[in-house]
């Protein structure tokens, strides 16, 4: 007697998935990029990229309200999903609550998103961000966060961009890219101007500078410095320290009436550093850092970082 073995056929390759995530996002704390909703390069100056979703079914339509400037935002996460955190249902009845409240007096005075609102999402941002440490995930939000304090005391406007007026009628724009920590200089002209773009290669000399690899299209033309990728906290701030001197550098060299007024301004109140409240919560000098390194690795990168943006210095 020989043993058979029956099996059943195998169905389909597509019917072992359902190929659709069910899983509802509401309450869910997602980081957002500018290909996620129709918006300007680098973003809005009070957003932050990181927002929690109040309505959402899907990843492809959703309603979020940034934890920065509590403005409500329509997102297609559909390509690209990476959700931080999830808030608690008393949480999200809080936010909406005061939503509610502010759309009522924004109809009568027309104002925004009200300043109690917008302290409790940033609180609950700087909750989120401490819980979860530093990471390759949060990591874009940080930048976006440390950049977003550079612009606000160096060019304050509706955009997270430092605009520097570098010849007659020549305009040039400088925001971050969260994703490569690349500062991406664009002029609104068919070319950067030479002494800019000499300029540029020469306060900062030791890091590449190239095209980005797709340019806008509409004349414009970019360029950008790129940083290389931080993989500690202290590595991420010695970037945004090296930035803030640069762009320092450009505007006393092409603008030093606007930046000795800039100048003492600060000198009067002070830079902004919000990831100081992230370093203070922590308690540790680098934060919470991702733990995939060993302590001689951190000590080194720290130490290079650090190394780095003293020789950037422009004193």
């Amino acid at each position: 007697m020989h043993p058979t073995t029956t099996t059943e056929s195998r169905p389909e390759a597509m019917a072992d998935v359902p190929g659709i995530c069910e899983l509802p996002l509401t309450r869910a704390v997602v980081q957002y990029r500018d290909a996620h909703e129709l918006n300007r390069s680098g973003g809005r100056i009070q957003d932050i990229g990181l927002a929690v979703v109040v309505e959402g079914r899907f990843a492809s339509s959703v309603r979020a309200m940034d934890l920065g400037s509590a403005e409500v935002k329509y997102l297609n996460l559909a390509s690209e999903l990476v959700i931080l955190d999830w808030v608690y249902d008393p949480t999200l009845a809080h936010i909406r609550a005061l939503a509610a409240a502010g759309r009522d007096a924004a109809a009568t005075v027309g104002l925004g998103p009200s300043g109690e609102l917008r302290r409790y999402c940033f609180d609950l941002a700087l909750r989120v961000l401490d819980r979860r440490g530093f990471s390759h995930l949060t990591r874009p939000t940080l930048l976006r966060i440390g950049f977003r304090d550079l612009c606000k005391d160096l060019d304050l406007h509706e955009s997270t961009v430092v605009r520097i007026v570098t010849g007659r009628d020549e305009v040039t724009r400088v925001h971050l890219d969260y994703d490569a920590n690349a500062l991406v200089f664009r002029s609104a002209g068919p070319s950067l101007g030479t002494k800019m773009k000499a300029s540029i290669r020469e306060i900062f000399p030791q890091l590449p500078i190239q095209r980005p690899a797709a340019d806008d299209v509409g004349g414009s033309t970019a360029w950008q410095v790129r940083f290389g990728v931080p993989v500690t906290f202290a590595e991420l701030r010695a970037s945004l320290l090296a930035m803030r001197r640069g762009l320092n550098h450009l505007f006393a060299r092409f603008e030093p009436e606007r930046f000795r007024s800039v100048e003492g301004l600060l000198d009067t109140f002070g830079e902004r550093a919000t990831l100081d409240l992230l370093a203070r919560q922590g308690g540790e000098g680098d934060w919470r850092e991702t733990r995939d390194r060993s302590p001689s690795q951190r000590q080194g990168a720290s130490a290079a970082a650090v190394d780095h943006t003293t020789a950037m210095s422009v004193h």
